[in-house]
């Protein structure tokens, strides 16, 4: 857990040291490429799926090793209607055969794309690394496709405001081959670049909200956002139908803080739809309130969240603001919940450099499918 720890806290510290001078992309460039390391680097952390898409990928490898045919050997139907994301395995494959590997490539892709994002669109890098610490860092872990397939839609952000239907459309495709979700973010091309008025704001807000009660969203979540057939092993972990408070928490803390300082916001394109992204940000948490694992369809958004409060809490300001640091201390909070609820999925911490697993991970005792990689993890 510490080294967890000292990781918020270092990028907390280059955060103060540079308040003045935030716009380094060697500075954010640094963070995200240690934070890729941390993560793909990691021995099978963060649950069930780096086992799925590692079996997935072992037998990929030996397909292209032995020249045999992807379509025959049905890696194809693992993912259906996600073919992008087989050959990117199958692009990887001729690279390394080998799992870890794998896992590290995928994750030090997604950071790109990530480092390309918060670089465009935030106005503070560091503060921007330190929300993504708090709201989706430890998502990298385990959830590669929807994580990967969230950073591919932001490269299609600029269509938006420039207004080009196909080369956004484009590029969401390429997206949702790899994540079908990723076709939640198609409406936001069709949302006007406007400021929209609060007391239109609020009510569909509140509409959404009720919806959400009604479990309706849990079932569009399993249709379009959930889990593929090679995972269906972890149905049995859904818990459908409960009540998200923290989804609740989170969508009214970010409303509250958007509108009110509704007015700081100028009316530039680029400005506005980060802001927009931000508001369905919320409304997609409000409309998923009863599904365990539709708030992650909000992912798509969460670049507008992160640029809309970077801006709120450091744009115009030479000192540390109120807003800034209480942000951070949400973030903290956030992260410090997550290590303590994800236990051991997260620590005690181990790289794929040594050997072995580490003792009382029930989720190695059960999923793993390969004990070759527990006496050498480069044996492959």
């Amino acid at each position: 857990m510490i080294l967890y720890l000292l990781l918020f806290f270092i990028v907390f510290a280059v955060f103060i040291a540079t308040y003045n001078s935030p716009r380094s992309p060697l500075v954010l460039g640094l963070l995200l490429f240690l934070m890729a390391l941390f993560v793909g680097a990691s021995d099978m952390l963060g649950g069930y799926d780096r086992y799925i898409y590692g079996e997935v990928f072992d037998g990929i490898a030996d397909v292209t090793k032995d020249k045999g045919n992807y379509l025959l050997n049905g890696y194809f139907e693992y993912f259906p209607g996600e073919p992008g994301w087989i050959y990117f395995n199958i692009l990887i494959s001729y690279v390394t055969a080998n799992r870890y590997v794998f896992i590290l490539i995928v994750t030090l892709v997604t950071y790109t794309l990530l480092f390309l994002s918060l670089k465009k669109y935030t106005e503070n890098y560091p503060f921007a690394v330190i929300l993504f610490l708090g709201l989706w860092f430890f998502f990298s872990f385990t959830y590669l496709r929807q994580v990967l397939a969230a950073t591919i839609t932001w490269l299609a952000i600029g269509y938006v405001r420039e207004r080009k239907l196909w080369k956004f459309a484009l590029v969401v495709f390429v997206a949702s081959t790899v994540h079908k979700s990723a076709t939640i973010f198609f409406p936001l091309y069709f949302i006007p670049i406007k400021k929209y008025d609060v007391n239109i704001v609020v009510p569909i807000m509140v509409v959404l909200f009720v919806l959400g009660l009604t479990g309706l969203p849990s079932m569009l979540f399993a249709a379009y956002g959930g889990v593929a057939d090679v995972e269906s092993k972890l149905a049995t972990y859904e818990m459908e139908g409960a009540f998200r408070v923290d989804y609740v928490f989170e969508a009214v803390f970010f409303l509250y803080i958007i509108l009110n300082n509704y007015e700081k916001f100028p009316d530039d394109k680029n400005t506005l739809v980060l802001m927009n992204m931000s508001l369905l940000f919320c409304a997609i948490l409000l409309f998923f309130t009863r599904s365990q694992n539709g708030g992650r369809m909000s992912w798509y958004y969460m670049i507008g969240i992160i640029a809309t409060m970077c801006y709120l809490g450091v744009h115009g300001r030479k000192n540390l603001s109120q807003l800034a640091l209480g942000l951070c201390m949400l973030c903290f909070v956030l992260f410090f919940r997550i290590l303590l609820l994800w236990n051991i999925f997260l620590y005690p911490y181990k790289t794929f450099f040594t050997n072995g697993h580490r003792e009382g991970d029930f989720i190695y005792y059960h999923y793993e499918y390969d004990q070759g990689y527990d006496n050498d993890k480069f044996y492959r």
